[in-house]
């Protein structure tokens, strides 16, 4: 039976649409207990880092939450979380967790959540957009919040769960 990583990261999930502050949680320990958790936009900008303590730094696991400010809107949909311990030697970052990420505020600057629809045979992107946004040209909002599951705007599939960023 295998133990636990080091790190693990439980919140958000993979392509989740994250608010600001990006709230992070999982479990983890590192040298002296201490970590990082970092979030950068699509071209690898830095936006936001922050230092998480947890466990006793003797290899015992600890549960973390923290939160990493964004600041100003980021300047592409999407992005990553990337928690990590940096070596004590020589800062090499160390157990590394990379999380890809959807920014709500990119995508609706007053985001607050989504609503969950299901797509009806027929249906199409520019449809939808104009059903929930009064405008079909947003559907470029629809696709950037779906990119787990839309790899072409043109193509969604009747049964398909949508995330409706609000």
């Amino acid at each position: 039976m295998s133990g636990f990583a080091p790190i693990t990261v439980r919140q958000p999930a993979p392509f989740d649409i994250v608010d600001d502050p990006v709230g992070v949680c999982g479990i983890g320990t590192g040298f002296e207990a201490t970590f990082s958790a970092r979030v950068r936009d699509a071209g690898g900008h830095e936006l936001a880092q922050v230092s998480i303590r947890a466990g006793l730094g003797n290899g015992a696991l600890g549960n973390f939450h923290v939160e990493l400010p964004l600041g100003p809107v980021p300047g592409s949909f999407q992005g990553t979380l990337e928690v990590f311990e940096a070596s004590a030697a020589d800062g090499t970052e160390l157990n590394k967790v990379v999380v890809p990420i959807t920014f709500g505020r990119a995508l609706i600057e007053t985001y607050r959540g989504f609503l969950q629809y299901t797509v009806e045979p027929g249906d199409t992107l520019t449809a939808i957009a104009r059903r929930f946004y009064g405008d079909g040209t947003l559907f470029g909002r629809l696709f950037e919040a779906n990119r787990d599951q839309i790899h072409d705007p043109d193509l969604i599939f009747g049964g398909q769960v949508l995330r409706i960023p609000q």
